[in-house]
């Protein structure tokens, strides 16, 4: 196998394509670190408000070729800038940066990744795809002003795509539909995930604006519709539904501090700036139709004679796939 630039900066994506969605109101960003060959740390923006990408793989490659262990957490953005900045000059002279979204030049909840790397001075920082955001760029510029040779547009259609939901939310809602089935497309029988799944969605769930679910789902499920299995607090759910008459006994009506809206118009959550994940059966996916940006699915290893499925003729484009406790982990979007 032929190693070159668009190997590494696939590890970086693939590292961000595992928290696709987590990183909500962020984009799912990736990095990787080279020293002349030798990889030296691969790593993701995992969470909003935590270290972005660059951050946690320079921490992982300062452990790799210090030998020693940080005194500070990868998550801490700040403390991970100070500590980064305190390790002796030309510690990362010989490495190349691989990182699927140009560096942030300004500071938000973090401090200025391009500027971070200004100071390290690494021997080259190669970017898939420049901040899409107008006013947010720059990042390009600090490094190049700074001496550091900067190469743009490596696997430029893979970053791309990774960013589309973050392109997505800033304008307007995007729609993540989320379904579960066994590998000859059956989707009823109770749970059909891996407990992997499960906690992923939950996840989901957590940082999702709104969790958006169809009336027929409900009264025949009755979910609970929390994030159990994550821990964390559940998000506010709006039941697409003509009749308004629900069983109020459902588990998902019960959760303390949520909302719960009833409605047979979705235009108006659809047009604002949000994460929508939505659950639901055949019925719902029809109803949202092309409103639908992307899907996620969720494939378990087993079949199964349930008669559910979705009686959908429509084509589908894979944008990615993972394995994860056993079960294929697919997003895609209408082809």
């Amino acid at each position: 196998m032929v190693i070159d630039d668009r190997f590494y900066m696939s590890l970086a994506l693939r590292a961000a394509w595992h928290y696709q969605g987590l990183t909500y109101p962020n984009p799912a960003v990736g990095c990787a670190v080279v020293e002349n060959g030798r990889i030296l740390a691969v790593e993701a923006h995992r969470r909003a408000g935590r270290s972005h990408a660059e951050v946690r793989a320079l921490m992982a490659a300062a452990e790799a070729l210090t030998g020693r262990r940080p005194p500070v957490s990868r998550d801490d953005a700040d403390a991970a800038h100070d500590y980064l900045l305190s390790l002796p000059e030309g510690t990362f002279a010989r490495c190349t940066v691989y990182v699927t979204l140009e560096p942030c030049a300004h500071r938000g909840s973090t401090p200025s990744c391009a500027w971070l790397l200004s100071r390290l001075a690494p021997r080259k920082v190669i970017i898939a795809t420049p901040d899409p955001v107008p006013g947010h760029g720059g990042g390009v510029e600090i490094l190049a002003d700074n001496g550091i040779e900067v190469e743009t547009g490596i696997c430029r259609e893979e970053g791309e795509a990774l960013i589309e939901p973050f392109s997505i939310w800033r304008e307007r809602a995007f729609v993540l539909f989320k379904l579960a089935q066994t590998a000859n497309g059956r989707i009823g029988g109770g749970y059909l995930s891996s407990p992997a799944s499960l906690e992923h969605v939950h996840r989901l769930r957590a940082v999702a604006d709104e969790l958006v679910i169809g009336g027929g789902t409900v009264r025949a499920d009755r979910p609970r519709l929390d994030c159990r299995f994550s821990g964390d607090a559940p998000p506010d759910v709006t039941i697409y539904s003509r009749a308004k008459d629900f069983d109020r006994n459902i588990p998902l009506f019960g959760i303390e501090g949520r909302k719960v809206r009833i409605t047979d118009d979705l235009e108006p959550l659809l047009d604002r700036p949000a994460f929508l994940l939505v659950e639901g059966g055949e019925g719902m996916l029809r109803a949202l139709g092309d409103r639908i940006d992307w899907f996620l699915v969720y494939q378990t290893p087993k079949l199964s004679t349930h008669p559910l499925s979705y009686n959908v003729d429509r084509k589908l484009e894979y944008l990615h796939t993972e394995t994860v406790g056993g079960d294929l982990r697919i997003w895609s979007r209408f082809g």
